[in-house]
């Protein structure tokens, strides 16, 4: 039989849930040439693989000690492993935390509670401008802060990150964030604790597992295990655990962070220095919009911290 291409919607383990052209789902396990590549399938990633039972890998049926196919093996959650990954294709963007390819659109979600933590999110934010990806940020819980909206808002209109309020427990807000999801695979991330779960049960609805917040830590438990992308009702969203850290990146030169921030670039040129890090340099441009109000100052503030990772990141590259 021919190989087939489709798309992963989850990887438990060493078996993997593909989805081809037709919809069907398959349960497939990996090649030995793609295992010895060290690139393993992620959600999103499109593959190609060939669905006959019994299809044999380098001119051997693959067998288990106790004689039987791989391909009559179970992956745990009652499906039957029907066949082989032989490649993973090209990826058009790639998302370390949450691990997820082909993401076009990544919708950050902060809440109240627990604190929106705004440098983790500018490490995201930073490293999906850096791979062309669209961002939105969703405010969710909004009861509980009316006006946290309208602050992240104000902090990122010179970034044209569009924000949106919701309430996915009691379902409001939900039909603008929903049409802006249409037409491109987003990826649902944020700290643990905001609400993804139950916000993809409100735009899909879904009954996925949800938790609640830590009251001695403010903390969220995770439900999410791994991530899944989610396809119904036109909308292809991958749903991914939470969590608190994001380790900086390795090896990017200093200079390369300040293109990751769209709000700087009609100021390039205009600093005194030609070459302007916009780190408190004399006659930075940077420095005197955040003077003139045109640019938010804790926007900038938490780009000088990245940028004095970066800095050190870069002087240890070699280490």
């Amino acid at each position: 039989m021919e190989s087939m291409e489709g798309t992963v919607l989850k990887g438990v383990g060493s078996f993997y849930t593909v989805r081809d052209e037709n919809g069907n789902d398959w349960i497939l396990r990996c090649m030995k040439k793609v295992r010895r590549e060290r690139l393993s399938p992620l959600p999103g990633d499109q593959v190609l693989f060939c669905p006959e039972m019994g299809e044999k890998e380098n001119g051997r049926i693959p067998r288990e000690p106790g004689g039987d196919r791989d391909f009559s093996r179970e992956d745990g959650t009652g499906g039957e492993v029907a066949g082989w990954i032989e490649k993973v294709l090209p990826r058009k963007t790639l998302c370390l935390r949450p691990p997820v390819a082909n993401v076009t659109r990544l919708v950050i979600v902060l809440a109240p509670m627990p604190e929106p933590d705004l440098l983790l999110a500018d490490r995201q934010i930073a490293r999906a401008f850096a791979q062309h990806m669209e961002i939105l940020i969703v405010v969710n819980k909004m009861e509980l802060d009316p006006g946290l909206a309208a602050r992240l808002r104000n902090q990122y209109l010179g970034a044209e990150i569009p924000v949106f309020p919701v309430s996915a427990l009691n379902r409001q807000g939900l039909e603008p964030l929903r049409e802006a999801m249409q037409g491109a695979l987003c990826c649902l991330t944020g700290q643990s604790g905001v609400g993804k779960s139950t916000l993809l049960n409100a735009l899909l609805d879904l009954s996925l597992e949800t938790g609640e917040l830590s009251r001695k830590i403010d903390r969220g438990k995770n439900t999410t295990r791994h991530a899944e992308l989610i396809e119904k009702d036109g909308l292809r969203i991958m749903d991914t655990a939470g969590f608190s850290l994001l380790e900086p990146e390795k090896a990017v030169p200093p200079e390369a962070l300040k293109a990751r921030y769209p709000e700087f670039l009609p100021l390039e040129g205009k600093c005194r220095f030609r070459v302007c890090l916009h780190d408190r340099e004399p006659g930075c441009a940077v420095t005197n919009a955040v003077s003139e109000g045109m640019i938010h100052p804790e926007r900038v503030e938490r780009y000088r911290v990245l940028l004095a990772e970066a800095r050190e990141e870069w002087r240890d590259r070699y280490d």
